[in-house]
């Protein structure tokens, strides 16, 4: 089975399967630098690449620039050929093209790159119009600075502004990135996934494992600590039940594959290319697990069904 697609206009082939890399680097959210820090970052990238995952996707905003620091200087220690995104977040007091400019100016002088493969808008916040954003990196696609442009977290309507501001100048909207998952399927419904297959923006899933959900880790009597325990109460873990167990099941006949890596591959078999985050080795190799193998459509439609009982 191929595991390996073409990623809009970027020239090397991508991985099914990316690595999300918020964590790289956060010490706010993530803890960076208390239970895991730079070692252990590092054997969760050795072990992804030696698996086959050559998509990589971070952010400006990820530990203040840190994550795009880590991902240059894993670059430059494996000298493999990766496929590099990371995005533009659209503070409130940038609202001018060369802010637009110099921030894709330090992204890439972070990562160490003449061009990155893949720019994406973080967000459609105000007050800047998202159509003067698009056509920034439209001007910046042209120049060669990068090989493809992404939207993230953008609506139905918003991805529709945004590709046809880019049809205009002949240059095709490649991905929009959104939470999707088993816990999460709100694009099926709110016209985001319609919109991207209409026109052949693919989706790429952040989230997909449910922040977590999905490992069978947590129960109604072991719920997530931290802001986690708000957004998934013990009523919410209650209903979960029948999901997760259903997850062990496909795992244990599928060769003993666990419910996170049966999780990612329906995510996969949906279209969509999830990027997992992987903090440790553990987490890399688990991640890595979901790749080679597919579900049956008859394990798709159970699962389906077990996840719109959630109703999230």
């Amino acid at each position: 089975m191929e595991d390996i697609i073409t990623l809009g206009t970027i020239s090397q082939k991508v991985s099914v399967l990316g690595i999300g890399t918020w964590a790289w680097g956060d010490r706010r959210f993530w803890g960076y630098g208390s239970d895991y820090g730079i070692e252990d970052i590092r054997e969760a990238f050795s072990i992804s690449i030696s698996q086959g995952i050559n998509f990589i996707d971070t952010a400006e905003v990820y530990g203040n620039g840190t994550s795009e620091k880590i991902v240059a200087s894993l670059m430059e220690e494996s000298n493999v050929p990766l496929v590099i995104a990371t995005k533009f977040f659209p503070y409130p007091w940038r609202w001018r093209a060369i802010d637009f400019r110099n921030a894709l100016a330090n992204s890439l002088k972070r990562l160490k790159l003449k061009r990155v493969h893949l720019y994406q808008i973080h967000w459609p916040f105000p007050p800047v119009p998202i159509e003067k954003w698009v056509n920034c990196l439209a001007d910046a696609y042209e120049e060669g600075l990068i090989e493809a442009v992404g939207v993230s977290n953008y609506n139905a309507d918003q991805l529709k502004r945004a590709h046809d501001v880019l049809a205009r100048r002949g240059i095709p909207l490649t991905s929009n990135q959104v939470p999707y998952s088993l816990i999460n399927r709100k694009i099926e419904r709110n016209g985001i996934l319609q919109a991207c297959q209409e026109r052949n923006v693919q989706i790429i899933a952040y989230s997909p494992i449910g922040q977590g959900m999905l490992t069978g880790k947590y129960s109604e009597q072991n719920p997530p600590s931290g802001a986690r325990r708000f957004l998934y109460n013990r009523n919410f873990l209650r209903k979960l039940q029948p999901l997760q167990e259903k997850l062990k099941e496909i795992g244990v006949a599928h060769g003993g594959k666990t419910p996170a890596q049966v999780a990612l591959n329906w995510v996969i078999c949906r279209g969509a290319i999830p990027i997992p985050g992987a903090k440790n080795r553990k987490q890399a190799e688990e991640n890595a697990g979901a790749l080679n193998w597919r579900l049956s459509e008859e394990e798709i439609l159970v699962l389906n069904q077990l996840s719109d009982q959630l109703a999230q």
